[in-house]
């Protein structure tokens, strides 16, 4: 798989695309990584001395962020992965509607707008399962589906969705996240689970029933990577249907590695945010793409457990590794 082609990353200091740049730089791609890091840059450390990386401390929401990060002697880009934003209701609630749109909505306009000035080719979006919020019939949902989201994260990944959409970009819809990057996120609910699990022996668990999707974050790097070989103007629900579980389902998946946890329910409900979403179809991505998920969430509850135990995330309670202080589970 080597290739001297040129991709751009936006927000390749966090947690889907520091895996991302990882994969791109084995497979031989010559990377530009974008990120102002608003939660630090140690994910980017070891590629610094890597030939094929480049990297600028940016704000994507800079009239000329990708113009001028590039470096002057490789060739123009190919494609643009565009992850940079405010991810996740509780930090889009913490910042306001207008930092929201703001980071998550202008800046995909600005960055799409740049690209195609830059004769980049393709643009690959990473937005959220979140647009569909609450299926009329129940679900399965598709990529056809009507979208109804409940949110403000989900209302503007919607908006970047549309003005995407119709600018010709390959849009990536992701479940719930869970697993280890070189920057792995503990607020989560897969990860939060197994790091209250194994520092407080006690898990407090609000609205259990509830259900949704989840994938592991190296399973979304390998669809992302998929999208280079996409038509443009294309949508993907990027999962597996057999990651659909309930708090209580993954609960005894922590349960399986920390025996010793303690289980305590609470009822409380959140507005604005619906979180029991509906069941999703990946038939798409697998019939067009070639999409396999390999790893369960058994695969990540375990693997994160032995990250902990072997001291491997030497302080996960760092606010480094949360995109927002407000946590719900």
């Amino acid at each position: 798989m080597m290739n001297s082609s040129h991709i751009i990353v936006t927000g390749g200091a966090g947690y889907i695309g520091s895996l991302l740049t990882a994969e791109l730089l084995r497979a031989g791609y010559q990377v530009t990584v974008l990120d102002s890091l608003l939660y630090g840059g140690e994910s980017l450390v070891t590629f610094l001395s890597h030939p094929n990386f480049h990297f600028s401390k940016t704000d994507i929401t800079e009239a000329r962020a990708l113009r001028d990060g590039l470096p002057r002697n490789w060739s123009k880009p190919m494609a643009v992965f565009h992850l940079a934003g405010i991810a996740g209701f509780p930090a889009c609630q913490a910042v306001g509607k207008q930092a929201a749109y703001r980071y998550n909505v202008d800046a995909t306009r600005q960055v799409f707008e740049q690209a195609e000035a830059l004769d980049v080719k393709k643009v690959i979006f990473a937005s959220t399962y979140s647009v569909y919020g609450i299926a009329p019939d129940g679900g399965p949902v598709t990529e056809e589906s009507p979208l109804n989201p409940q949110s403000l994260y989900a209302e503007t990944k919607l908006a970047a969705e549309q003005y995407l959409a119709a600018a010709g970009g390959v849009i990536f819809r992701l479940p719930t996240l869970y697993g280890l990057s070189p920057r792995t996120r503990f607020d989560l609910l897969v990860n939060q689970f197994v790091l209250d699990a194994f520092l407080k022996r006690e898990l407090l668990i609000y609205q259990r029933g509830y259900s949704r999707s989840f994938v592991h974050v190296q399973d979304v790097v390998a669809g992302l990577l998929l999208g280079l070989n996409s038509p443009a103007g294309q949508v993907y629900n990027l999962g597996n249907e057999n990651d659909c579980y309930t708090k209580d389902q993954i609960v005894e998946f922590v349960i399986k590695r920390l025996p010793e946890t303690i289980v305590l329910h609470k009822n409380l409900t959140f507005g604005g945010d619906e979180r029991d979403l509906p069941p999703i179809s990946f038939e798409k991505i697998r019939q067009q793409l070639g999409f396999q998920a390999r790893l369960t969430v058994d695969d990540g509850v375990r693997e994160l457990v032995n990250a902990l135990r072997f001291g491997l995330i030497s302080d996960p309670r760092d606010v480094r590794y949360r995109n927002a202080q407000f946590i719900i589970q």
